[in-house]
C-alpha cells in the first residue's frame, strides 16, 4: 500500500492555512485576487484563439492596447461595462453573470 506524504495538502487546506477561512479579510483579498487573475486569462485566452492582438482587439472595444494589456495581465480591474464592450463588441459573443450562495 502506498504511503500518504504528510507534506502534501489540498488547495484548499493551503488556503485555509495561509490565508484563513472563507470570510476572512485575507481569505476574502486572496479569492477577489484570483477572480480578476482569471477575467483576465480568460481574455487572453479567447484573444489569442481568435488570432488577435491587444491593438486590434483595443480598436474594436475604443480603448488603448496598454489597458488590455493590463487587465490581461493583473495590473487592472476592469469594469463590468468594459468586460461587456471587450465581450461583445470584440469578440462577438455575449457576457453572462451569475450569482452564486
Amino acid at each position: 500500500m502506498k504511503e500518504k506524504n504528510k507534506n502534501l495538502m489540498t488547495l484548499e487546506e493551503f488556503k485555509e492555512k495561509n490565508y484563513g477561512k472563507p470570510g476572512t479579510k485575507e481569505r476574502d483579498e486572496l479569492e477577489a485576487g484570483y477572480e480578476n487573475f482569471r477575467i483576465g486569462a480568460l481574455i487572453l485566452s479567447a484573444r489569442i484563439e481568435r488570432g488577435m492582438t491587444q491593438q486590434q482587439l483595443a480598436e474594436k472595444v475604443g480603448t488603448t492596447k496598454s489597458y488590455i494589456s493590463k487587465i490581461e495581465n493583473n495590473i487592472k480591474e476592469a469594469r463590468i461595462s468594459t468586460l461587456q464592450k471587450i465581450i461583445e463588441l470584440g469578440f462577438g459573443g455575449h457576457l453572462e453573470l451569475s450569482i452564486k450562495f
